[in-house]
């Protein structure tokens, strides 16, 4: 197909992809070569290949041959093609292959795309040509990621970046401008309020801090700030796993014209989709659950196609990119995803109710028992409870942190939603710093743990728990 073709055919949304994910030019059908797909401009005046070949002596002295075409389409034969340029353009620039019938996608690994002519950069920058531009505006492997997100969460748009806290500081910067308004909740992750408490006051920024369950504080405070931005929360939040009642907070919100944000890192969309709840946008962590191995940082933002243009054109001038490696792990992981969550599901359910009829636990804070302050709202909210439990031992710092030291299976790491069971002290490996006066405003206990399961044998995590509570 020609640029000629191209600029016929009409216009041609990024989003109109093909089955396989890549826009309109990465998928050229080769002619008597069905395996194969490749842009169909010859740079090298060479015809394109009936069937994948390797550089052979004959491949190399035909290129070499027939010399080189330029942007005009004319074949310079004066100079011969020297080994260093050969070894830069031969078997690439007559067309690069795509495997169409490849059943994992392919990863994408390029900083940057070419055009075939001025005709056809001009349609891509009118908006007549599907293609991308530079690495940093977007990746067909980072595309097919967001596309799938998309569907999980039954958003109009999404946005996958380089880490969750990405994907959260680029959405606030987007949507809330100099001299706004932020409503968020107390129980959170600690760099989300250390973002919103000492960089966007920089900016003129004022937030107000609710209780999650306080719905008359959050309707005086939309009254008294008619510059509210958006209202931001985790559901369920870090670490007490408070959930908040979603439909509530829009019907308030939305008649202020307020948008809403839900991070679901610790819900997932197998247990929870908060844009049908009537959230604005979800945020996740995909580091966590989503990627679900413990082995790429990435971050997401789904939900309208408005609110996500704006936050993408702020990430395009900040350059938070995902590399098309990770987001092809972050593909990867996602497949599994619906497996993983229901194993992890019902063994973090099962360990909340052991470890709250356990005379050595003090309390038990996971939102699928009735003992949680919301478990009627996650019970209405969530088809599952996620694969968090936090709780406190009966006993100080040193009594929780020998617990900790005698579990055998859990590695003691941060992070979550991962195939190995990760477990930790807030105290120590996040508020460490910050002293026991700061620790007690924001509500962390020096006896809190949080526990995070894999996807090991319920049985064997348990029992490991058991001898580990019995040394304490």
């Amino acid at each position: 197909m020609t640029s000629a073709h191209l600029l016929a055919a009409g216009p041609v949304k990024l989003r109109a992809q093909s089955l396989h994910g890549f826009p309109e030019r990465h998928v050229h059908q080769v002619v008597g070569c069905s395996n194969q797909q490749r842009n169909s401009t010859l740079r090298w005046g060479r015809k394109p290949a009936s069937k994948v070949q390797a550089i052979s002596e004959e491949v190399v002295g035909s290129v070499a041959g027939n010399g080189t075409q330029n942007g005009n389409g004319t074949v310079s034969t004066t100079v011969p093609i020297e080994q260093s340029t050969l070894s830069v353009h031969a078997g690439e620039s007559g067309g690069r292959c795509k495997v169409s019938d490849s059943l994992t996608t392919p990863i994408c690994c390029t900083s940057t795309y070419y055009f075939q002519d001025t005709a056809e950069l001009i349609a891509y920058q009118e908006g007549r040509y599907g293609s991308y531009e530079y690495g940093r505006y977007g990746n067909p492997t980072t595309r097919v990621v967001e596309e799938k997100l998309r569907e999980l969460e039954g958003a109009e748009d999404c946005l996958v970046s380089s880490s969750g806290m990405n994907s959260a500081t680029t959405m606030l910067l987007a949507l809330v401008p100099a001299g706004g308004h932020i409503i968020t909740t107390t129980d959170c992750y600690r760099r989300t309020r250390q973002f919103i408490q000492t960089v966007l006051p920089k900016m003129g920024v004022t937030a107000t801090v609710l209780d999650p369950s306080d719905m008359g504080a959050l309707e005086q405070a939309l009254e008294e700030h008619d510059n509210t931005s958006v209202y931001f929360s985790e559901s369920p939040t870090n670490p007490y796993l408070r959930c908040v009642d979603v439909p509530t907070i829009a019907r308030l919100c939305h008649a202020k014209n307020t948008p809403i944000c839900i991070d679901g890192t610790f819900a997932t969309p197998i247990n929870q989709r908060a844009i049908d709840l009537g959230a604005d946008l979800v945020l996740h962590s995909g580091t966590k659950y989503l990627a679900g191995h413990n082995d790429v940082l990435c971050g997401a933002l789904c939900g309208r196609s408005d609110l996500v243009a704006q936050v993408r054109a702020m990430h395009n001038v900040l350059g938070g990119t995902i590399d098309p490696h990770a987001a092809y792990l972050m593909l990867r992981g996602m497949k599994t995803l619906g497996l993983r969550v229901e194993h992890q599901n019902k063994t973090a359910l099962e360990i909340a109710k052991r470890l709250e009829a356990h005379p050595k636990i003090d309390r038990v804070h996971y939102p699928g028992l009735p003992s949680h302050p919301d478990h009627a709202i996650a019970k209405e909210q969530m088809k599952g409870f996620g694969g968090v439990v936090s709780f406190e031992v009966k006993g100080d710092l040193w009594t929780t942190a020998k617990f900790v030291d005698s579990v055998r299976i859990p590695y003691i790491a941060p992070s979550l939603g991962g195939v190995e069971t990760l477990i930790e002290q807030p105290t120590v490996i996040s508020y460490w710093d910050q002293g026991p006066e700061k620790r007690a405003a924001y509500g962390i206990k020096d006896n809190l743990i949080r526990y995070s399961c894999g996807i090991e044998d319920i049985e064997n995590l348990w029992d490991d728990i058991a001898q580990a509570l019995d040394k304490i």
